[in-house]
C-alpha cells in the first residue's frame, strides 16, 4: 500500500547521499524490519516514505497514487508514524496526548465523540498504558512516553504503521510486548514497518528485512537470507557469529575480540 522506488535523498551540505537508490514497499499483513548501523539511512527512509524530506530522485506512492497528490490529513489518517525523537512543547494528560491521534479524522473544530474516546482507550490498553491516562506527559519515564507515542499512532486507526526505533528506552518486557503488539496488528491486516537495532527480534518477528549501509541496500529478503554473519560483520564493523533459535530464526551473537581471534 505504501511504496518507495529508487529513493535518493541528499541533505544540504552532506558529503554523500543519505539514501542512494532504495526501493521498498509495505504490504498489508506483513512486517518489514529495516536494520543497519547508525547513519545508514534508516530514519531518512521513514521520512522519505512519509513525504517529510525532499527527494533528489525516485518516487513514493500510497495505494498506487503519488504521495504528492494526497492531502496531508488523508496521509495521516492512512499512515500512523512514531518518529525516533520528539520534543514536547507543553505538558498534556496522557489521554489528551493520545487523542491528538484522532485529529486527522476529527478535523480542526469537530468535537470529540464516543468513538474517538473508545479508540483512545483501545490504543492505550493495547500499549499497556491505560493506567497512565491521567498522568502528565512531562511526568512519564522515557519508556512510558514511548508507549504513549505508539498508542497515539494506533488511535489514528491507520492502514499502515511506521515505527522508528520504538523500543528505545523500553525494558525487556515492554520491548517484547511491543513486538508482539506490532506482530498482532500486522496479522490483523495492517502494513507494518519497524526501524530497529534489534537484529534478533527482527529475525523472529519480521516477514522481510532490509539491511542498509551508507544509504544503500546491502540485504533484502526473508530474515534467514539477510542475517548473514559475514555481511553483518562487514556492515557493523564488528566480529559476530550467527546461530539458530529453536523456532528456526537466525540469531546474532556479538563476539569479544579474543573470541574473534580464536
Amino acid at each position: 500500500m505504501l511504496h518507495g522506488t529508487d529513493l535518493v535523498v541528499r541533505y544540504p551540505g552532506a558529503p554523500r547521499r543519505a539514501l542512494d537508490g532504495v526501493t521498498c514497499g509495505l504490504e498489508a499483513g506483513r512486517l518489514l524490519a529495516v536494520v543497519g548501523p547508525n547513519g545508514s539511512g534508516k530514519s531518512t527512509l521513514v521520512r522519505a516514505l512519509l513525504g517529510l524530506v525532499p527527494l533528489e530522485s525516485g518516487s513514493v506512492s500510497l495505494h498506487g497514487r503519488s504521495l504528492a497528490e494526497w492531502p496531508r490529513h488523508e496521509i495521516a489518517a492512512a499512515v500512523g508514524a512514531v518518529s525516533q525523537r520528539e520534543d514536547t512543547l507543553f505538558s498534556l494528560r496522557v489521554r489528551e496526548a493520545v487523542m491528538l491521534g484522532r485529529y486527522p479524522r476529527l478535523g480542526p473544530i469537530a468535537p470529540e465523540a464516543a468513538a474517538d474516546h473508545a479508540a483512545v482507550r483501545r490504543a492505550l490498553e493495547r500499549c499497556d498504558a491505560w493506567d497512565l491516562r491521567d498522568r502528565r506527559t512531562d511526568a512519564l519515564s522515557g519508556g512510558e512516553w514511548q508507549r504513549v507515542r505508539v498508542a497515539r499512532a494506533l488511535a489514528q486507526e491507520p492502514r499502515a504503521l511506521l515505527l522508528d526505533e520504538p523500543t528505545a528506552a523500553l525494558d525487556i518486557r515492554h520491548e517484547m510486548e511491543l513486538f508482539e503488539l506490532v506482530h498482532d496488528l500486522v496479522r490483523g491486516g495492517l502494513a507494518g514497518l519497524i526501524v530497529t537495532h534489534e537484529l534478533n527480534l527482527s529475525a523472529r518477528y519480521a516477514d522481510r528485512m532490509i539491511l542498509l549501509d551508507g544509504g544503500r541496500v546491502v540485504g533484502d529478503g526473508d530474515p534467514a537470507a539477510v542475517v548473514d554473519g559475514r555481511v553483518l560483520a562487514q556492515v557493523f564493523r564488528w566480529p559476530l557469529a550467527v546461530t539458530t533459535w529453536r523456532d528456526g530464526a537466525p540469531q546474532v551473537v556479538p563476539l569479544k575480540p579474543s573470541e574473534a581471534e580464536s
